[in-house]
C-alpha cells in the first residue's frame, strides 16, 4: 500500500521515472494538478485529499499514487501550475520600475484567484518549481536594469514579494472575519467619545480611508517600495 511519504525529487521538474509496471498513464501530472486546483479553488485546501482528487479525475486512489507518491508531491504540482508562465510585464521600452509594479500586481492576482495558494506556499518544505522560478527570474531581470548589485536585487525582490504576500494575508484574514463594514461601524461608534485619546486614528477614519478598496492601500505600499528601490539604485550609481 502507498505510504504517502515525500518523494526524493520535486515532480514539477519532471525527474520522476515513469512507472515500469501497470497500464500506461491516461492523464498527465499537470492535468491531475489542474483538477486538484479547481477543487481547492471551490472547496479549500482541506478538500484536496488523494481520494477526492482521484474521484474528480476519474481514476482510482491507487492509480493516483502512481502519478504522485504523496499529497506533498501533488501540492508541489498545484503550486507550480497555479499560474501561467511568467507573462510579459510591459514593453521593454517602459521603465523598469513600471514593469516591476506590473509584475507585483500580476503576482497578487495569483493569490486572489487561488485563495489556497498562500497557505500552500507557506507550509511546504520543498524547492520551488520551474514555473515559480521563472517568475522570480523575471523580477530579478527587471531589477537588474536598476543598476543595483545582484545582492541588493535579491533584497529588493524580497521587499516586493513580501508586500504581495502581506497584502494577500490581510485579505485572507479579512474574509475569515466578520463583515468589514460592521467592524468599521463598531470602531466609529467606539472612537466617537474617545477622539481625543486616538486623534490620528479618528482622523484616518474620518478621511474615508477605512472604506477604500484595499487595492488602493496595496498600490500605495507598492509605490513606496518600488520608488524607494529606485532612489536607492540612483544613489548607488553616483
Amino acid at each position: 500500500m502507498p505510504t504517502g511519504n515525500r518523494s526524493d525529487v520535486n515532480l514539477t521538474w519532471g525527474k520522476k521515472a515513469p512507472p515500469s509496471r501497470g497500464p500506461k498513464p491516461a492523464l498527465s501530472t499537470y492535468q491531475i494538478a489542474r483538477v486538484a486546483i479547481q477543487l481547492a479553488d471551490a472547496k479549500g485546501l482541506d478538500a484536496v485529499t488523494m481520494q477526492r482528487v482521484a474521484r474528480e479525475a476519474g481514476v482510482t486512489t491507487m492509480a493516483l499514487y502512481r502519478y504522485f507518491p504523496g499529497k506533498a508531491d501533488l501540492l508541489d504540482m498545484m503550486i507550480d501550475s497555479a499560474s501561467d508562465s511568467a507573462a510579459n510585464f510591459g514593453k521593454p521600452s517602459l521603465p523598469w520600475n513600471v514593469r516591476l509594479k506590473k509584475w507585483a500586481r500580476l503576482c497578487l492576482d495569483i493569490y486572489r484567484k487561488h485563495p489556497w495558494f498562500l497557505e500552500a506556499t507557506s507550509t511546504r518544505h520543498s524547492l520551488m518549481g520551474p514555473n515559480e522560478l521563472t517568475w522570480m527570474e523575471a523580477a530579478l531581470a527587471i531589477l537588474a536594469e536598476s543598476g543595483l548589485t545582484p545582492r541588493d536585487q535579491h533584497h529588493a525582490f524580497l521587499a516586493v514579494i513580501g508586500h504581495v504576500r502581506g497584502h494577500a494575508t490581510f485579505q485572507r484574514v479579512a474574509k475569515r472575519s466578520e463583515s468589514g463594514q460592521k467592524w468599521i461601524h463598531d470602531l466609529a461608534l467606539m472612537l466617537t467619545p474617545e477622539a481625543n485619546r486616538y486623534p490620528n486614528l479618528a482622523a484616518s477614519l474620518d478621511s474615508g480611508a477605512f472604506f477604500e478598496n484595499p487595492d488602493a492601500a496595496f498600490d500605495f505600499g507598492l509605490d513606496c517600495i518600488v520608488e524607494g528601490i529606485r532612489a536607492r539604485a540612483s544613489s548607488q550609481s553616483r
